[in-house]
């Protein structure tokens, strides 16, 4: 069976009725095949979390280039004063092994974390949408969790990747937006990857994501939100950025490499990407949810093979990513 029937067979019985506008990508043997229902072949999704698989890239990148290091404590980029969060180094961040919290507090006489969670399920608005300068504010404001106990899981954290990248930014002298594009749009011709920090940024032709339900959800915009998981792309773009962590030439491929455990013996991080020992096989990958979207992105390094799913649905990907992936290698 060859490729475009795998991935065409495999999407209509995994993904079933429930995602009725998607994109597909398998990369295999230096050959890359694109498949989309319900949605143009340039459509662009929210990539949710896949955005924190990007800021690891330019963080190991920036690294690399000797303008930071994961000794770095963010308060030596950013001006965060004598808070706690100065303290905390890049490479704790980057393992979500920092001790903040998976959201920022929410600033004096803005919506609480809890009220912008309800509006998100009930209304489908936008829990981000903060600017760097809120940013900021929110991070002096945050308490830090006693350090782990050794053998506990990590804490994920959404405010964590938003400051690491704008931190990996300001070591490099420029905005996170200037530094996607420099670093890696630019060079490997990502063209439709853009980080809109507002709705009205949003290109002409831009999706509009779903609930499980079928609900319309507003767009997941925000400046301070963009390297935690306000990227949006094209299937074209993500199977380009896979191609190139395949064969080395994607920015910062430390990343990928485990360097502590995440969730037990099985899982492991490098610069957010999570590696898992399954059949056999060795797994890098990260997946992306927002209120509309979700998205998952693979890679069998090895075997040199990868998978891209993006939905404009909010339903999980990760399984059939996963078998999609093993069925690729295993032809």
């Amino acid at each position: 069976m060859d490729t475009d029937s795998v991935l065409k067979a495999t999407l209509r019985t995994r993904l079933g009725s429930g995602h009725p506008r998607f994109a597909a990508a398998a990369i295999a043997g230096g050959e890359t095949t694109i498949v989309v229902s319900g949605v143009a072949p340039d459509a662009d999704f929210e990539i949710g979390s896949i955005s924190k698989g990007i800021t690891g890239l330019l963080y190991a990148d920036a690294c690399g280039r000797g303008e930071i290091s994961p000794d770095t404590a963010l308060g030596e980029l950013l001006p965060l004063g004598n808070c706690a969060a100065a303290g905390v180094s890049l490479g704790a961040l980057s393992r979500h092994a920092s001790g903040l919290p998976r959201l920022a507090p929410a600033l004096p006489g803005s919506a609480s974390v809890m009220r912008r969670t309800v509006s998100l399920l009930l209304q489908g608005e936008n829990p981000y949408g903060e600017s760097l300068a809120e940013l900021l504010e929110q991070a002096r404001a945050v308490r830090l969790q006693r350090p782990r106990l050794q053998g506990q899981r990590p804490r994920y954290s959404n405010l964590g990747f938003e400051l690491l990248g704008h931190a990996t930014a300001a070591g490099a002298g420029m905005s996170y937006r200037d530094l996607v594009a420099a670093r890696l749009s630019g060079p490997l011709a990502l063209d439709s990857v853009y980080l809109p920090a507002t709705p009205g940024e949003l290109v002409p032709h831009a999706l509009t994501g779903t609930s499980r339900r079928g609900r319309p959800r507003e767009p997941w915009t925000g400046e301070a939100l963009a390297p935690a998981g306000g990227i949006r792309a094209s299937i074209q773009d993500l199977a380009r950025l896979t191609g190139a962590l395949l064969d080395g030439t994607a920015p910062g491929m430390s990343a990928l490499d485990p360097v502590a455990k995440f969730a037990g013996p099985a899982v492991r991080i490098g610069a957010a990407w999570l590696t898992l020992d399954s059949k056999g096989r060795r797994i890098t990958w990260h997946n992306g949810g927002t209120g509309g979207f979700s998205g998952w992105i693979g890679l069998d390094r090895e075997a040199k093979a990868g998978v891209v799913l993006l939905t404009a649905t909010a339903a999980l990907v990760d399984r059939p990513g996963f078998e999609l992936l093993r069925e690729l290698v295993s032809r």
